[in-house]
């Protein structure tokens, strides 16, 4: 597959304007190709920091620039609002709906689906009414009114049992994402808002992390699980693990122990952060090739990001499911660029890059102002280390000095 001079320059349709979706139409940018990227938000949302939204530690501007400002001088790539709704695999078309106001149609040479994952309730979705998860930035602003509405109403509850159910907040999920969220209520409730309130005092609010796991950050290993554990819970946070949510509602949370008993915690504020599950479009690609699909909803890919018997398809993300990757931003950063990159040397006519290597960079987790937990390959750091590492590296990835600039100085106020 090699570009003729004089002919119409190859059409690359780039679904997603996440990490996987970004990372993969700046690698094109002086590639000789025509690029549409097709997003049904106007946002690159850097995800890591969406629990800093909904805590108030930043604002949706300094971790969601417009897709548009960041892909301006990408000359070659035009951006479209639009929920993708059908990809013909056979004709090579996409269709999104645009605002419900009108449909897009356009064909393509190849395609690059970066559709990202949505939070999974795991066959329970009408836990999400009660226990919001946070993977957008509405997501994120829902919880912020929660939040802090939470310690609002409690400033003017009278009823000892009610005031008890305003200041428990429940965090569903012991991951990276419950974890930073749980610390971060904590340190809201004993730094941040200590001060601001006459009749109630906001140290007096429970906060607890709940997971079905035996282990905090199961990813991270015993050692640094223990080490974040232990940093929860002196911040006042309390870890609940085993524990399996059974029913949410309104007022509370419910959830059984191993041994069955069943237990419920009054609580007005719930944040689920247990699970994710493959944008639909990963289903819709595999009835239409034959590929398997996981429990995540994530489609199985050829060692080199592509869909089986359809080598012009690249699948990267929360959507792909190849030897386990897991769903992180680098996962899809590199896979993004790993596509652009294959068709950049498909167009040329030289050797392709071949399957995609995952350069594993390490993991990290933020606890709270100063503490945090760090796994980079064999080295293991916890504490203001890890912190540090993980300031340098959020800050690196953000896009645009500017954001860099407010969050640094957010990060050094709050």
């Amino acid at each position: 597959m090699s570009h003729q001079p004089g002919s119409a320059p190859h059409h690359v349709v780039i679904i997603g304007s996440g990490f996987g979706g970004l990372f993969a139409a700046k690698a094109l940018k002086k590639a000789d190709v025509r690029v549409t990227l097709i997003s049904d938000t106007s946002l690159h949302l850097f995800q890591p920091l969406l629990y800093q939204v909904a805590t108030g530690i930043l604002s949706t501007g300094e971790i969601a620039p417009a897709t548009r400002e960041i892909l301006r001088r990408n000359r070659n790539t035009r951006t479209v609002l639009g929920r993708v709704t059908d990809i013909d695999l056979d004709e090579r078309v996409v269709v999104a709906d645009v605002q419900g106001q009108t449909t897009f149609t356009t064909t393509y040479d190849s395609l690059i689906v970066a559709a990202g994952a949505g939070q999974s309730y795991f066959g329970n979705d009408h836990f999400a009414e009660h226990a919001p998860g946070m993977k957008s930035i509405d997501d994120a602003l829902e919880l912020r009114g929660r939040i802090f509405g939470s310690f609002e109403m409690a400033e003017v509850e009278t009823d000892p049992e009610r005031l008890a159910q305003w200041l428990t907040f429940v965090v569903v999920g012991a991951g990276p994402t419950g974890v930073e969220m749980a610390g971060q209520i904590a340190e809201l409730a004993h730094r941040a808002l200590r001060h601001d309130f006459r009749a109630i005092d906001p140290t007096d609010a429970r906060v607890i992390l709940m997971d079905a796991a035996p282990q905090v950050l199961p990813p991270f290993g015993e050692h640094l699980g223990a080490e974040a554990q232990r940093t929860l819970e002196n911040l006042g946070v309390e870890v609940l693990l085993n524990s399996m949510v059974t029913d949410v509602d309104a007022e509370g949370i419910e959830f059984r122990d191993p041994d069955g008993t069943e237990h419920r915690i009054p609580a007005r504020t719930k944040v689920w952060a247990a699970g994710v599950s493959a944008s639909p479009l990963a289903q819709h690609l595999a009835e239409q090739c034959g590929a398997e699909v996981d429990r995540a909803g994530r489609v199985a890919v050829e060692a080199d990001l592509t869909l089986p018997g359809h080598p012009e398809v690249f699948v990267v993300g929360d959507m792909m499911n190849l030897d386990a990757l897991p769903g992180v931003a680098q996962v899809a950063m590199q896979g993004g660029e790993h596509a652009a990159a294959t068709i950049k040397e498909r167009l040329a006519g030289r050797p392709v890059p071949g399957p995609f290597v995952y350069n594993d960079k390490g993991s990290m987790a933020v606890i709270s102002r100063n503490r945090a937990v760090a796994k980079i390959g064999d080295l293991e750091l916890a504490g203001y280390p890890a912190w540090m590492a993980w300031l340098f590296v959020h800050l690196l990835f953000l896009i645009g000095f500017r954001n860099k600039l407010s969050v640094l100085l957010g990060w050094a106020f709050a």
